[in-house]
């Protein structure tokens, strides 16, 4: 059975994800690298400036997909802006790399929380296991 932690630890493990916003009923796709866990939720992050905090904002359902040793993890979810220092800093705390480009008090740097979320990991060899958070 699919748990929370096994969707955090394979977003870690595999390091990059794709994430799929919506532009005026264009599709963007981009590859990401930022998953943390915040108050029992799942983070991600990105720079206020960047076209996909613009496409969030506009419309804040998300999709999240990742592979890794011969499945894939898919996430619909919601994503809603925490604008909490504490969170901006958890993050970059969890990925100390960032803090070249970004800070918890640059007024740019900008978290989401995945909320209404239904993860489902998949294969060619076993069923899918679906959990919702």
């Amino acid at each position: 059975m699919l748990t929370f932690n096994d969707i955090l630890e394979f977003l870690k493990k595999a390091g990059t994800y794709y994430l799929a916003t919506d532009d005026a009923g264009q599709p963007r796709v981009r590859p990401f690298g930022t998953i943390n866990l915040f108050e029992g939720a799942l983070y991600i992050q990105t720079g206020k400036k960047k076209s996909v905090s613009m496409q969030i904002h506009k419309n804040p359902k998300i999709e999240i997909c990742a592979y890794l040793d011969g499945k894939w993890l898919r996430i619909a979810a919601t994503a809603v802006e925490d604008d909490r220092r504490d969170a901006r800093k958890s993050m970059l705390d969890a990925y100390p790399d960032l803090r070249a480009m970004y800070d918890e008090d640059d007024g740019n740097t900008e978290v989401f929380r995945l909320q209404d979320a239904t993860a489902i990991l998949s294969s060619f060899t076993a069923p899918d296991e679906t959990l919702t958070f």
